[in-house]
């Protein structure tokens, strides 16, 4: 597989002196997913992880039901293919990836999920089954970046664990925030690993994009050290998705759901 980081020589500015040095610095690697010898789609990733990301994205697409329906899968590292066979590829759900689909939300007309296959494939999450403390919040953040080794030697992926309340069950990282998604959702595919009971601790920003990934994968709860969007918690409150963000210093803000956590009296 192509490296996940390489050196490069940069000139570098600091403290009013130049000097000549290397800098580590993230790849990315096309990948070309072929469904029965049919050209699919093409994504850009970190180059590892890439059987588990190709499957996270398939299931939270729709295109596949479970783990169980790919029948086979192979990836060509040099030619950056990943083939994958099945009979029950859902292919109307390609038709769908990129229409537009207007819904009301709780009620009110005001724009809802954005493609079709988003409103196929996102869950409402109406059980409670995660609660935790406002200092767990700030732990599971704390070892999440923690853990994210190639971020800090490149400063160049998202990262995001899967969580429970004593810690981090699986992290992955990737140059793109779904791709990373993607990979936890995978994992948890091939290996049979619950995930409703489970907390999404990710770096970037909360769009609606991660949103309704997040919905996808099945998670009641999601905690970003960044900023949420508007449409963003639109969603979460639609899907009842428990939203806490700008986790740093000390702070936090819970934006939806609040009831998951406990909050010190």
């Amino acid at each position: 597989m192509a490296p996940i980081e390489v050196s490069r020589e940069i000139l570098r500015f600091r403290n009013g002196h130049t000097e000549r040095t290397e800098d580590s610095i993230v790849t990315e690697y096309p990948v070309t997913v072929k469904i029965n010898g049919q050209e699919f789609v093409t994504m850009v990733c970190t180059p590892e992880h890439i059987d588990e990301m190709v499957i996270g994205y398939l299931a939270s697409e729709g295109i596949i039901k479970k783990y169980q329906d790919i029948e086979d899968l192979w990836v060509q590292e040099k030619s950056g293919f990943v083939h994958i066979k099945t009979e029950k590829a859902n292919v109307l759900s390609r038709n769908f990836q990129n229409k537009r689909y207007l819904t009301s939300c709780c009620g009110m007309s005001r724009q809802g999920f954005v493609f079709v296959n988003d409103a196929l494939t996102a869950k409402k999450m109406n059980k409670k089954r995660v609660k935790i403390s406002i200092n767990d919040c700030f732990r599971l953040m704390n070892e999440m970046q923690a853990s994210a080794e190639t971020f800090h030697q490149t400063g160049g992926v998202h990262n995001a664990a899967l969580c429970d309340a004593d810690g981090i069950v699986l992290s992955r990282m990737d140059i793109g925030r779904h791709n990373a998604l993607d990979k936890i959702y995978g994992h948890c595919l091939k290996n049979n690993i619950s995930i409703g009971d489970k907390i999404l601790v990710f770096s970037g920003r909360l769009s609606s994009e991660i949103l309704l990934k997040v919905a996808k994968i099945g998670c009641e709860m999601v905690l970003t050290k960044s900023a949420p969007t508007e449409l963003a918690l639109k969603l979460a409150e639609e899907l009842q998705i428990t939203t806490v963000g700008f986790i740093r210093n000390q702070s936090l803000n819970v934006y939806t759901c609040p009831e998951r956590i406990q909050i010190p009296s």
